[in-house]
């Protein structure tokens, strides 16, 4: 009776499956077209005498292909890898990140669109494709929150709520609060991290979180994570930078750099010194190593000098480590909030950092040190009128009208639009965690917690006592990642 009423929610999800697609397929035709670099029958494609530039120029999409790439790895292999700590769970880490990140790039592509629509249509390019790959970021690091307790659909259906509140949430701090948040510290990690946790507490409200005997890692397992920390460290700084231009991008890529060197120095640092014997802790390695490349997001591309960049990842990495060893455990027992990798520890925290070291370079900037470029990078502090606006522009090549903000308006600004983000993050979290319980998107029991048996089949390679008994096991000393 129970495996037949499992095949049947298992076969109603694969149908649910093919109906998104096909949903997809028809919101692409409606409301997607190419854009005017990729239109062969636009004037802008032949006009151009491409055989006579010398020199890529900025405007250039192409230029941004090397770090559209390197954004694109992040997303699938590092976030992939860097969830395959659980020692019967890397198929589905890896898997259904893969299966995720490829539903969603087309959610994102499509929620975009629908803010951007020309004659019709909006417009697709490469620089729409980087913006829907950071977003898809958002709902992966949800997803780490959740990881081993939700099915498949569960996940899918919470990263297209996600995206929805997502696109309207950075709309918002963008576009109407004109906020600066160059590498997404507070649109993407700060939301995805309190959205997660949010749908996390309504999953514990039914069943408090305990201790499950394959939460745990093992030597391989924690070995295949390290691959992904190791991507994700790598090219963070393209993911800081991507989107930026000039001298702003150059800034961006060299403070994210010490930035993330910082942070992991001090999380090896901090680590042996909270731990037993002196000794480093995988999952402090794994995650609080990277934590200074999201408190470096929203000033990436601020001049917040190289002391800055290195102090703000210090000080992530430090806040990171400590957050695993004290403050999960809290949450845990007192909030009944589950977090399976410690998402509030490596994009929370450090997002929630990051957003409040963007204001206060935001309440420092000025012209003196920024030059005209000032106006590029905080736009609403450009004079709205008058000789001031004609002066910058007469200097500066067209500059649009801005809002005449000063110094502290900017900055304050910047924290609005970040309590904004945790306030819409953690309101839409606990209703998607709501929806999310409805049967027909299935459910995991706590015996199927943890274990990629409940989604994939697995190959037989030892027999079945023998594999019962080496999944009772202990996996050593180390603790999972919600009892550190």
């Amino acid at each position: 009776m129970g495996k037949g009423m499992f095949s049947i929610s298992a076969k109603q999800q694969v149908c649910q499956l093919f109906f998104i697609q096909v949903v997809l397929i028809i919101l692409m035709a409606t409301l997607m077209t190419y854009g005017p670099e990729s239109n062969a029958n636009l004037l802008k494609s032949h006009t151009e005498d491409r055989g006579s530039r010398k020199d890529v120029k900025e405007t250039d999409p192409l230029r941004i292909y090397p770090m559209y790439q390197d954004v694109h790895v992040m997303i699938w292999i590092g976030f992939g890898y860097l969830m395959t700590f659980l020692k019967r769970y890397g198929q589905s880490a890896i898997g259904l990140t893969f299966l995720l990140g490829a539903v969603l790039v087309q959610v994102a592509i499509i929620c975009e669109g629908v803010l951007h629509i020309h004659t019709g249509k909006a417009y697709l390019s490469l620089t729409s494709l980087l913006s829907a790959d950071v977003a898809v970021a958002t709902p992966l690091i949800s997803m780490g929150a959740l990881l081993g307790k939700t099915t498949y659909m569960q996940l899918v259906f919470m990263g297209i709520v996600e995206l929805i509140v997502f696109t309207v949430n950075k709309y918002v701090g963008e576009h109407l609060l004109q906020a600066v948040d160059a590498g997404d510290s507070m649109f993407v990690h700060a939301f995805g991290a309190y959205f997660g946790l949010a749908v996390s507490f309504v999953f514990g409200m039914k069943n408090k979180p305990k201790e499950h005997r394959l939460e745990g890692p093992s030597y391989n397992s924690d070995i295949f994570a390290m691959i992904g920390t190791v991507f994700l460290w790598l090219f963070w700084p393209s993911f800081n930078s991507a989107a930026l231009q000039g001298d702003s991008q150059q800034r961006a890529i060299i403070n994210t750099l010490l930035s993330i060197s910082a942070s992991c120095v001090i999380a090896f640092a901090t680590s042996g010194l909270v731990s037993k014997d002196s000794k480093f802790n995988m999952v402090h390695v794994q995650n609080s190593t990277l934590a200074g490349g999201v408190a470096i997001g929203t000033a990436a591309g601020m001049m917040c000098e190289p002391v800055g960049a290195v102090v703000i990842g210090a000080l992530a990495g430090l806040f990171s480590v400590l957050g695993y060893k004290y403050l999960t455990p809290l949450i845990q027992r007192g909030a009944k909030i589950h977090d399976t990798c410690g998402v509030h520890n490596l994009h929370g925290m450090p997002g929630v950092l990051g957003g409040i070291f963007g204001a206060l370079m935001s309440g420092l900037a000025t012209e003196a040190s920024y030059n005209y470029s000032l106006y590029e990078i905080f736009p609403a502090r450009t004079p709205s009128s008058g000789p001031r606006l004609a002066e910058i522009t007469d200097n500066h090549g067209m500059t649009p009208p801005g809002l005449d903000r000063t110094a502290g308006q900017q900055a304050a600004y910047q924290l609005f639009a970040l309590a904004i983000t945790l306030g819409i993050a953690i309101v839409s979290g606990l209703i998607t965690g709501m929806m999310m319980r409805v049967s027909i998107f299935g459910s995991v029991d706590e015996e199927q917690k943890f274990d990629d048996e409940f989604h994939w089949e697995l190959e037989e390679e030892e027999s079945s006592n023998e594999s019962k008994k080496e999944r009772n096991s202990s996996s050593g000393d180390q603790l999972p990642m919600g009892h550190i």
